[in-house]
């Protein structure tokens, strides 16, 4: 006889997903924290962008453009594509959930490498499909690795170039030979929320791979180098049949009204961005030559972040960094959840942040603190 529940049971799967935990932001007893365990700009947003949602504020009771054109028209204007091709989102976690929703269900796999952004399983698990991880080397990406783990019952490969948390990227020849062996029938997903800030001549976001393909997509987001996070704001660029499904299935008003707003003033304001890779470049490099000197080891990055690496030893751990830190006012992010245990990431702060935790780990590293 067949056992009936006495409450509403979610569907197979879905408990055994680990609910993502975002990075600490406040330190029990202090009153000014340094918050540098989310990836979050130190520059904020654009004036014009901040001027632009308060505006906003006056028309709180109108529904928003269901198909945010002006953005999207402002998106295509900016980076020279076809707005029809463009989707916008509930940051770029909701078109990585979408895309998962369109083309994965019971029995299909999705890949991703060992230490990708954990939405890409979460995405994957909640569509019903089975997670698939390729090795990475060196912490980075290793397209021989995804192509010996694609299957007939793969459906979409997500590629977060640059990575987080490694701050690791591929080539964009890497990428194009991983592309040109994968199955046409395979959704290959580029995440390139981190674009902006790469400063490297053999780097490509994959605008120009989506433009001449059936099967690539690449998302971005306005929570990083935009400073827009609060608003939860991304976008997609893809072919035209594959946008087309991810409209069919979200929501009507998915984007709220000031983010669009403060989306177009964001995108149009240059210079704010420019000053933004101005001082993420300067305290990227600074930030990884005076851990490096400290002793400790960082993981090379194109992004707005450092992985630092610890000893293993409890006296010196990243579980002992990061009480330490924190008893500081410096939250950074634990990775352990990424495959890294011990290993802190450390998003690019102020001066003044940057200065700290640089001091902060001398004085750890020079003392006993388990």
């Amino acid at each position: 006889m067949a056992v009936v529940a006495d409450r509403p049971v979610p569907r197979a799967g879905v408990l055994s997903i680990d609910a993502y935990v975002p990075g600490k932001s406040s330190v029990a007893g202090l009153a000014k924290v340094f918050k540098l365990s989310s990836n979050e700009t130190p520059l904020g947003p654009s004036p014009a962008a901040a001027a632009a949602y308060k505006q906003a504020a006056d028309a709180l009771a109108y529904y928003p453009d269901g198909a945010a054109t002006r953005l999207r028209a402002a998106i295509g204007a900016k980076y020279g594509l076809d707005p029809d091709r463009i989707i916008c989102g509930a940051g770029s976690d909701e078109i990585l959930n979408l895309l998962t929703q369109a083309y994965i269900g019971p029995g299909d796999e999705g890949l991703f490498t060992e230490h990708g952004f954990l939405v890409y399983k979460i995405a994957i698990m909640a569509a019903g499909g089975t997670p698939v991880v390729a090795p990475e080397t060196n912490l980075t990406a290793d397209v021989d690795a995804i192509l010996a783990r694609v299957t007939p019952r793969t459906k979409i490969v997500f590629l977060a170039n640059p990575n987080n948390p490694t701050g690791t990227y591929l080539p964009f020849d890497e990428v194009k030979r991983l592309h040109a062996a994968l199955p046409p029938q395979v959704l290959f997903v580029l995440d390139a929320a981190y674009a902006e800030y790469v400063q490297r001549n053999d780097y490509a976001s994959g605008l120009e791979l989506v433009a001449t393909s059936q099967n690539v997509v690449m998302a971005r987001t306005f929570s990083k180098i935009h400073g827009l996070a609060a608003l939860r704001l991304g976008w997609a660029y893809g072919p035209a049949h594959v946008i087309d499904a991810l409209n069919r299935i979200r929501g009507p008003f998915n984007v709220n009204a000031p983010a669009i707003e403060a989306g177009i003033a964001a995108i149009g304001d240059e210079a704010h961005m420019a000053a933004s890779v101005a001082h993420n470049q300067q305290w990227l490099t600074w930030l990884t030559e005076e851990i490096t000197r400290l002793g400790l080891t960082v993981t090379p990055s194109v992004g707005n972040f450092v992985l630092v690496h610890f000893p293993k030893d409890g006296a010196h751990d990243a579980k002992a960094a990061d009480r330490f830190l924190s008893s500081r006012g410096l939250v950074l992010r634990a990775v352990s959840s990424y495959g890294l245990p011990d290993a802190l990431r450390l998003s690019v702060g102020t001066e003044e942040a940057n200065r700290l935790v640089v001091a902060a780990l001398k004085d750890f590293m020079g003392g006993a603190h388990a």
